[in-house]
C-alpha cells in the first residue's frame, strides 16, 4: 500500500465512523447531530464513507448469513428496486 492510498483509505475509514454516527443519530432521534455529522463532510468523503460502510455492512451480513458478499449485495439491490418511489407496483399487490 503506497502512502496515498493508505491516507485515502482512513479518510475512507474515518468518513465511514462518520456515517455510523449519523445513522446512529438518526436512529435515536437526533436529527440535529445527524445534520452536523452530514454537513462536515464534504461530498466526495460522504461518497466514499458510506460507500464503505455499505461495503463493511454487507460483507458483515454475508457472514452472518454465511453467503456470498455477491448475492447478498444482488438481494439488497433487487429489495432496493422493488421498494424504490416510482418503481411500477403489480397492481394486485
Amino acid at each position: 500500500m503506497t502512502a496515498d492510498s493508505a491516507a485515502a483509505f482512513q479518510a475512507a475509514a474515518e468518513a465511514a465512523q462518520a456515517g455510523a454516527g449519523i445513522i446512529a443519530a438518526r436512529h435515536r432521534g437526533d436529527p440535529a447531530s445527524a445534520d452536523t455529522l452530514l454537513n462536515g463532510l464534504s461530498d466526495a468523503r460522504k461518497a466514499a464513507g458510506f460507500l464503505f460502510l455499505a461495503d463493511l455492512a454487507i460483507s458483515l451480513l454475508a457472514r452472518y448469513e454465511e453467503r456470498p458478499v455477491d448475492a447478498v449485495a444482488a438481494e439488497l439491490s433487487l429489495y432496493i428496486a422493488a421498494h424504490a418511489p416510482g418503481t411500477p407496483r403489480d397492481p394486485g399487490s
